[in-house]
C-alpha cells in the first residue's frame, strides 16, 4: 500500500434484529487517527466513476461503502503507483486516504451505492482545497497497482 493509506476490515455483529458495526473509533491506531470534523454521504449510480481529486492542505478522507460495491482508488503521481480497495456493504472496510494522493471511486454493483466518508477538516466552500482532474485523465497511468507491476492495467489510464 502507498504510505499513509490504511484499510481496516470492520466486524459486523449479526443478530435476530439485524446487524451492528463500529465504523470509526479513536482507539484504532491503524485507522483514522485524526479528529473527525465532518462526515459526508454520496450516492453513485451503477458504473459511475467519481475521480480524480486530491487535497492540498492536508485533508484526510476515510471512505466507507455502506451498500453495494465500490472500488476505492488512490494514485500517487510522483511514483505512478495506484492502490485499489474494494469495499462493499457485505465486506465493510474503512480506508484512510491522505490528501496528497489523487483519489476516486467506481461503483461496481447493480444498484446505487452509498458511500460515507469522514474528514479531518471542515470543507471550506469559499476557499476549497480540492483539486480536480477528469476521470479519464491520460496522465493517470500506474506502473504498479497494489505494489504489483504485472497487472494488465499497469501503464494505461
Amino acid at each position: 500500500m502507498l504510505t499513509g493509506i490504511t484499510k481496516r476490515p470492520l466486524k459486523r455483529f449479526m443478530g435476530e434484529r439485524g446487524s451492528f458495526a463500529d465504523i470509526i473509533r479513536s482507539d484504532w491506531s491503524d485507522a483514522f487517527q485524526d479528529d473527525v470534523y465532518q462526515a459526508n454521504m454520496s450516492i453513485s449510480y451503477p458504473g459511475v466513476v467519481r475521480a480524480w481529486h486530491k487535497h492540498e492542505r492536508g485533508q484526510i478522507d476515510c471512505p466507507l461503502a455502506i451498500n453495494e460495491a465500490l472500488k476505492i482508488r488512490a494514485y500517487y503521481d510522483k511514483t505512478q503507483d495506484l492502490d485499489e480497495v474494494v469495499s462493499t456493504g457485505e465486506n465493510l472496510q474503512a480506508v484512510k486516504v491522505p490528501g496528497n494522493y489523487w483519489q476516486g471511486s467506481k461503483e461496481k454493483g447493480n444498484e446505487p451505492a452509498m458511500l460515507v466518508y469522514f474528514m479531518n477538516e471542515l470543507y471550506d466552500y469559499e476557499i476549497p482545497d480540492g483539486v480536480l482532474r477528469p476521470w479519464i485523465d491520460q496522465a493517470v497511468a500506474p506502473t504498479s497497482i497494489n505494489g504489483t507491476a504485472g497487472d494488465p492495467h499497469c501503464s494505461s489510464p
